[in-house]
């Protein structure tokens, strides 16, 4: 069974791909209640995005619930714009794992400095992902052990107070707010995996406890959801939305 977690479809389209390849299912871990029994597993795969060079935080409680059985091959595919930092040595804290993977996907994040990908370059990334994950999946179903992550510079010091501050001040969800282009759909409130957005007056409204996924603003169908003063002008990205003008 694959476990994933996404925030603009990049986890959930790598999850679904492997589980297509490996003959597995890949399961959305957001609304679970509890772990499941995982008893007649013979592989648990976990896959997730990266934010500031740790995982997201919701997979990593949920793998923290998690008991594979003995025997069972375990792995987990992290999916990032660049770099991991030591991301899954931080997992491996919570989840033993027999193989770990970085995958290269489009970049999602605006705020600050940042912006996202351009469509080439976002084409590209996932063109690129769709061959590696072909390579770790007859990997997987070989059981092999391997570690292909790329960590990049300083991962340490990324993984470990770069990380810790974004977790602690960076997730703040007060600088969200919508323009007068929102027609009040409730997209945003609907789709929020961490549920903390709900509609007044027709409009959305952020409350505390926002895991930073970012698929609010990336999935507005007006773009009218921005993060203080610098995303007006920024891009915007989900993976459904770039599969479809490829098709």
């Amino acid at each position: 069974m694959i476990f994933y977690f996404s925030g603009t479809g990049n986890s959930r389209w790598a999850a679904s791909q492997i589980a297509a390849l490996t003959g597995d299912e890949a399961v959305d871990i957001v609304g679970m209640e509890r772990a499941p029994d995982l008893a007649g597993e013979k592989q648990v795969g976990l896959v997730f995005p990266i934010y500031a060079w740790g995982p997201a935080e919701p997979m990593l409680n949920f793998a923290k619930t998690l008991r594979p059985a003995a025997g069972a091959f375990t792995f987990a595919v992290c999916t990032c714009g660049e770099e991991a930092g030591k991301a899954m040595k931080g997992l491996e804290k919570v989840f033993p794992l027999d193989s770990a993977y970085s995958l290269v996907m489009p970049n999602n994040y605006m705020v600050g400095s940042a912006d996202v990908d351009d469509e080439a370059t976002a084409r590209a990334k996932v063109e690129a992902a769709r061959g590696q994950i072909a390579r770790l999946a007859e990997e997987v179903k070989e059981r092999k052990t391997v570690y292909r992550v790329k960590e990049g510079g300083m991962a340490a010091l990324k993984s470990g107070m770069v990380n810790w501050g974004f977790n602690h001040f960076a997730r703040t969800a007060k600088p969200f707010f919508a323009t007068d282009a929102c027609t009040g759909c409730g997209l945003c409130a609907k789709d929020c995996p961490a549920g903390v957005i709900t509609m007044r007056e027709g409009r959305p409204v952020w409350g505390e406890g926002c895991w930073q996924c970012l698929r609010c603003i990336n999935a507005c169908p007006t773009r009218a959801i921005q993060y203080g003063k610098d995303t007006a002008n920024k891009g915007r990205y989900t993976l459904d939305a770039l599969l479809k003008e490829e098709k």
